[in-house]
């Protein structure tokens, strides 16, 4: 059998068969582990190989330079002829592309784009497996049973150009949600993680253990505006949400929360009273993320022609000011805004130094509050303010005199996260977690858990 074909050799040969006035080639080598569980036992793993390889091929013609993107799965050397001209003959038919500018050139190589693609393996829970089935034994022991997957990937991607591009960025990400469950009642907790050596099932396992003991007493409570604790998962996906409701275009064009009547954005106006920042950094400790512009499709917020341009530290939100929003080079010439492309990581930091804890503790004094786990099934329902309707789940506890004292029923909520940054009076500490809501698609996150005094419960809801 041959030895297949390496990463960085299928971006060089791709490269040298096209014909058009430009290309761009990225290879994705991914690998991956899962764990998954159910009734305190395993009941399945495995691991996965898979290599996508997309090609942007442009073409300058009378009216203007057209872009055509073509990507697939499990290409091997002799598919590479097929797949370049699928995407010189798209770019050929093709009008102009509104986005164009100049492929990106100038970066220096990445050291190791020559290396082989960085992968994992079931190795990566050596130490997490033994100590979740010492979990398992303790809840069966407990009386109530886990659920739950873990999942571990590395993605080394190679991005190269006729322009000269040849960068290399491999990205490890791991999620683990785990449920725990009674007859009666269920607690979820989550963690984000790149290499499972700073997950503790353990302590997972009592946190679910202590949310179980809050739910033996239940109160049934009306729907109304509570203040609320909104723990770092929950908040981490209102953040996101609105980063990916942040593009420049649509602010500057009338649509968007963003906007101001008559025209413009409102950038450099303050929207939160806390001296809260919202920032994205592809250095940031634990969050690393790739440093250049990886795109398989143009859109408002994306664009194939600024494959592999530097991405670095940006702050969209500044000690409550809003500073940046997301760019293109397209649509930074458009708004007349700086060039701050999206970054696959988000940090909101207010400078609390208090834990969820110890907010809960200070809360309920003058009347009760609500504690949430997470939140689930998040809509838009207005784009011009940014509401968004969601469910609670898997847990909202009752708060009086700085103590739980009982769960209460799930809710609907209707809330923007942009009023809700005006309307916060506290952040705690800023730490690392898991989106619950968005995991599949971004899990690089850091985020306080924030006090809300009137967070809107707009209805009851029987969900779990």
């Amino acid at each position: 059998m041959s030895k297949p074909t390496a990463p960085h050799e299928i971006v060089e040969r791709a490269l040298a068969l096209s014909r058009t006035d430009g290309c761009v080639v990225i290879a994705e080598e991914e690998s991956s582990a899962n764990l998954r569980w159910a009734g305190n036992a395993l009941t399945t793993n495995g691991v996965t190989r898979g290599r996508s390889v997309t090609v942007v091929a442009t073409a300058d013609g009378g009216r203007g330079t057209a872009s055509g993107v073509v990507s697939r799965a499990g290409v091997t050397e002799a598919d590479l002829e097929p797949l370049v001209r699928a995407a010189e003959e798209a770019a050929r038919t093709a009008g102009p592309a509104e986005d164009a500018q100049p492929l990106v050139s100038g970066a220096a190589a990445s050291a190791d784009f020559t290396a082989p693609a960085a992968e994992t393996s079931a190795e990566v829970f050596g130490d997490f497996a033994p100590a979740l089935g010492a979990c398992f034994a303790a809840a069966r022991a407990g009386g109530r049973k886990l659920y739950g997957f873990a999942h571990h990937g590395v993605v080394s991607t190679y991005l190269g150009s006729s322009t000269g591009l040849r960068l290399r960025h491999d990205q490890p990400t791991g999620t683990l949600e785990l449920n725990a469950k009674t007859d009666e009642h269920s607690a979820w907790t989550g963690r984000a993680t790149r290499d499972f050596r700073d997950v503790d099932p353990a302590e997972l396992d009592a946190e679910l253990t202590r949310r179980l003991a809050w739910s033996r007493r239940r109160v049934e409570l009306p729907a109304g505006r509570y203040e609320t604790l909104l723990p770092p998962t929950a908040v981490a996906d209102l953040m996101i949400y609105q980063l990916w409701s942040s593009g420049a275009r649509d602010a500057a064009e009338g649509r968007s929360v963003f906007s101001t009547p008559g025209g413009g954005t409102r950038v450099g106006e303050r929207l939160a009273a806390l001296p809260l920042t919202l920032r994205s950094d592809p250095g940031h400790p634990g969050l690393e993320a790739a440093p250049f512009v990886v795109s398989h499709a143009s859109g408002d917020d994306a664009s194939v022609f600024d494959n592999g341009l530097p991405l670095t530290a940006t702050d969209w939100l500044r000690e409550g000011t809003l500073s940046h929003l997301l760019t293109t080079r397209h649509s930074a010439e458009l708004t007349g805004l700086p060039l701050t492309p999206p970054v696959d990581n988000l940090v909101l930091d207010g400078g609390g130094e208090r834990s969820l804890e110890e907010m809960v503790a200070a809360s309920g004094h003058d009347r009760p509050a609500l504690l949430l786990t997470c939140l689930w099934y998040i809509r838009e329902v207005d784009p011009a303010t940014l509401l968004l309707t969601g469910l609670t789940r898997d847990g909202v506890y009752l708060v009086e005199g700085g103590e739980v004292t009982a769960a209460v029923n799930n809710f609907r909520f209707n809330e923007s996260p942009v009023s809700l940054l005006g309307r916060a009076t506290e952040a705690g500490r800023t730490e690392r977690t898991l989106p619950r809501e968005w995991s599949d698609y971004f899990t690089r996150a850091a985020m306080p858990a924030l006090r809300v005094p009137d967070f809107n419960m707009s209805s009851v809801s029987q969900g779990v």
